[in-house]
């Protein structure tokens, strides 16, 4: 049976109910009259003659028991049934359906638990109870017929049970012609507002066309509205009825505009809810037919099927197969509107887009790599000397697997653009990422899928853009990655460059092994001291040192000015430049270890150059344009002036040393800044850091104190390990060789510091030069001039290797330094260092500390 079917079973039943119980009401009226002739006086709004049916409101009780409700009041006329589960209620109305069946119904001021005689609103309904009902719970449910208004009286009982004396409302201005009015505009809207209302049942239409009092019609109607209990309370209260036909009026227009909001929003909704659902079936149509004919809406491949093409292309096996048969296979029944759709999108691209099989040869001729690395960069002979020897085992092993190298050098030295010239030389495609200030594994390894906006990460875009399992990847900047609670990036780049797992690398979001032993990795960084020990296991290391003013000259001069005059838009030989005027620049304003300052003292140069050429253009074409007016030239010949070119292109600059500080200003070092260890208790070291080679001025003083060694200029802990070594080194040299006695050092303090404070030092390599600060101290005498020193010093006096030699020779040469000392362990080292480098320096090996002294001082100190 339907649900329709069901319900309309249940009107019928509570249709004969109805009509069963209305007959009931009729026989047990006639027997109450009788009944209540003799037992009760009876209130008489009129006489009753003889033979007169008496009506039920004639044969009300002057007492009634009160049965409070907190829901909305009942208005007379209404047949209704009442739920009472309140026990002292139920006992109030199985005494009045034991009596007479008369209770009174009064709404409830305020929602309260036990209530009162002054809970109660003051006007009530008069009712009689036609039938009772027990229910299962202990409460009961009673048919009652409401009959006419009262008013509270009196309390006679104050508390449930409730019982008061009441007195019986009679409407007023009930038969006007006004009411009359009111009647039939009530019935019409109702009418209008029945049809519109769903509802409204065709038995409550017909009871209010057949009710013949307009204050019923009124009541009947305040009681199917939705109307707040308050108002409805309010109407239940008016006696005039002709007040309360207008106000149930107004509430009717408040419901009608209900309605038509209602059915606005209703009607848009059915309108939304039809075009989406036709929207629907005419999509899932089209795909249909798409999925037929194999195209999309313009006649093109659909994405699945150009997807499943390209994958079986490929030929994949195992887990890569299973997964993109699965991942295709959702792909194919999602929604093109559902978001997934697009995220699936997106990752079937990047599958059909990575070269799987692609098995690029390497071809190219070790000549033709040198003359690219030779036309490329000037100088860097062992680099270039290294690369080809690693390109050379690359072509005998025909293999390409683990190939990484590291290019470890100063800023400007010209690292990324090695690594352009390697891929140049190999014939392959070149990708390029900087890791400096990465703290997100991601990057590296991607986001998983999971994530919105998730996306694969550096290794698999490379690779996607340059269409190759074997390009070259140069990864800049490693020795500035840093750790964050998103991962560490430089373990993630150990999987990336360790060739025995690269070979199924796997991306978070690609979530595939892919092998990527093939690509050529280059690593550029500025020190090797930040890079994780694991990473370094895995590369190649090649140290580019900085470059001297030789070098400087001959770069600029094949590289720098012609691409610099370029960028300014002057013409090839429209600058030239003396080579004086070039080594002032290297000497005086751009003394780095790179040429990145000296190609900006170019670019300044060559702007000023340009400012001056259209400054002047601008001054002529004004005297022209001016000469032109007053001449009275026509406007069209005055604006071609406007358009000539006024500055001389074939116009030619030199510039010499003394022209620079028109250009450039003072220069930024001059002589002073070259570090002279004049007077005792200096002496000049060497060191190394991540910009290239320094030397490093030490000094030392001695004042009345308690024997104290204080440390200054940013020292790091090994290099103050070191000041201490040197200090008690050469403190028993002195002692020993009656320089100084053991009382001087316990009522002096030793005072050491190295200039530029601001700047970090750290490492050994500066122990024989703190040694030589002290015995200069303490001996009063100055060392050699243009000597300086490097190498690491033992307790015993031992002088221990260095690393950075070239660096430092560089920096020694930039500070005309003619005599270097060096750890004898590290003459080897001296084969690296290109002649041009060496020439002029006298490089002094020693191996004990004594040595150094010697040499420094003399034979007898």
């Amino acid at each position: 049976m339907t649900e329709n079917e069901n319900n309309n079973n249940e009107e019928n039943n509570n249709s004969i109910l109805i009509d069963h119980l209305l007959d009931q009401l009729k026989e047990e009226a006639e027997e109450l009259i009788k009944e209540s002739q003799q037992e009760q006086p009876v209130k008489k709004t009129k006489k009753v003659k003889k033979g007169e049916i008496i009506t039920a409101e004639q044969v009300l009780p002057n007492r009634l028991p009160v049965i409070p409700i907190q829901g909305r009041p009942i208005f007379p006329g209404i047949f209704t049934p009442l739920m009472i589960s309140n026990q002292e209620d139920i006992k109030a109305v199985e005494q009045a359906y034991g009596g007479d069946n008369h209770i009174g119904i009064v709404m409830l001021k305020n929602e309260v638990t036990d209530a009162s005689y002054k809970d109660l609103c003051q006007v009530g309904t008069a009712a009689k109870i036609i039938k009772k009902i027990n229910l299962p719970d202990g409460g009961v449910n009673v048919f009652i017929s409401t009959i006419k208004r009262f008013k509270l009286k009196k309390s006679l009982h104050a508390s449930s049970p409730i019982v008061a004396a009441v007195d019986y409302l009679d409407d007023e201005e009930d038969d006007t012609f006004e009411v009359k009015a009111l009647t039939r505009a009530l019935v019409s809207e109702m009418k209008e507002v029945s049809e519109n209302n769903p509802l409204f049942t065709e038995e409550m239409r017909l009871n209010m066309v057949n009710i013949d009092h307009p204050g019923k019609i009124a009541d009947f109607i305040a009681s199917i509205l939705n109307v707040d209990k308050e108002d409805q309370q309010k109407v239940l209260e008016m006696l005039n009825v002709r007040q309360r036909m207008e106000q149930v009026l107004v509430f009717i227009k408040k419901e009608q505009e209900l309605l038509k909001v209602q059915k606005k929003i209703q009607n848009d909704i059915n309108e939304r809810v039809e075009k989406n659902q036709r929207d629907y079936f005419l999509r899932e149509e089209l795909r249909s037919i798409q999925e037929e004919l194999g195209t999309d809406a313009e006649g093109n491949a659909s994405d699945y099927l150009k997807f499943k093409t390209k994958i079986e292309e490929f030929n994949f096996t195992g887990e890569i197969k299973e997964t993109l048969d699965s991942e295709l296979e959702k792909f194919h029944i999602l929604d093109p509107s559902s978001p997934e759709y697009t995220v699936s999108r997106n990752y079937l691209e990047l599958v059909t887009q990575l070269p799987w099989n692609d098995e690029h040869k390497e071809v190219y001729n070790l000549d033709s790599a040198k003359k690219i690395l030779e036309n490329d960069h000037y100088g860097l002979e062992d680099v270039k000397k290294r690369i080809l020897e690693f390109l050379a085992v690359r072509k005998l092993k025909n293999d390409n697997k683990g190939s990484i190298i590291i290019l470890v050098g100063p800023p400007g030295v010209g690292k990324t653009s090695i690594g352009k010239s390697i891929a140049t030389a190999m014939n392959k495609p070149f990708y390029r990422f900087s890791v400096g200030g990465m703290n997100d594994q991601a990057e590296i390894k991607g986001h998983r899928r999971t994530y919105i906006g998730s996306m694969c990460g550096k290794i698999i875009q490379g690779l996607k853009i340059t269409h190759t399992k074997s390009p070259v990847f140069m990864i800049d900047e490693v020795d500035k990655m840093t750790q964050s609670a998103h991962g560490d990036p430089a373990s993630a780049l150990l999987e990336v460059l360790d060739p025995e797992q690269n070979v199924t690398f796997r991306d978070d979001y690609l979530d595939l092994p892919f092998d990527v032993s093939n690509v050529f990795f280059i690593l550029t960084a500025n020190t090797l001291d930040t890079i994780p020990e694991p990473l370094l296991d895995r590369a190649e290391i090649i140290q580019l040192a900085g470059y001297i003013d030789q070098e400087k000259i001959e770069i600029a001069k094949k590289y720098l000015l012609p691409k610099n005059l370029e960028k300014n838009g002057l013409k090839k030989n429209q600058v030239k430049y003396t080579k004086n005027a070039l080594l002032r620049i290297a000497q005086e304003y751009a003394r780095e270890a790179g040429v990145r300052h000296y190609e900006k003292c170019l670019d300044k140069i060559h702007r000023k150059m340009v400012a001056e050429l259209i400054g002047d253009a601008d001054k002529k074409a004004a005297d022209a344009i001016k000469q032109a007016k007053e001449e009275q030239k026509t406007a069209e010949e005055i604006g071609l002036i406007t358009t000539t070119m006024f500055y001389d292109v074939a116009q030619t600059y030199t510039i010499d040393a003394p022209d620079l500080e028109k250009y450039l200003g003072k220069p930024v070092f001059d002589e002073s800044e070259i570090k002279k260890a004049d007077v005792p208790g200096t002496a000049i070291g060497l060191a190394w850091t991540s910009m290239g080679g320094d030397t490093l001025m030490i000094e030392s003083v001695s004042f009345s104190g308690k024997g104290e060694l204080i440390l200054t200029g940013q020292m790091g802990d090994v290099m103050k390990e070191s000041a201490a070594i040197a200090m008690n080194w050469a403190k028993k040299f002195v002692i020993e060789h009656k320089i100084k006695k053991p009382e001087w050092f316990e009522n002096n303090t030793i005072h050491l510091h190295i200039p530029e404070g601001a700047t970090p030092k750290d490492g050994p390599s500066a122990g024989i030069t703190m040694a030589t600060t002290f015995v200069s101290l303490f001996t009063g005498k100055t060392i050699k001039p243009n000597l300086a020193m490097t190498g690491e010093l033992s307790l015993t006096g031992n002088v221990l290797p260095i690393g950075g030699l070239r660096e430092k020779t560089v920096a020694a040469k930039r500070n005309k330094i003619k005599t270097i000392l060096i750890p004898k362990a590290n003459v080897r080292d001296l084969d690296e260092i290109p002649e041009h480098v060496k020439s002029g320096i006298n490089f002094i090996p020693v191996s004990r500390v004594e040595q150094v002294i010697e040499n420094v001082f003399g034979k007898k100190i």
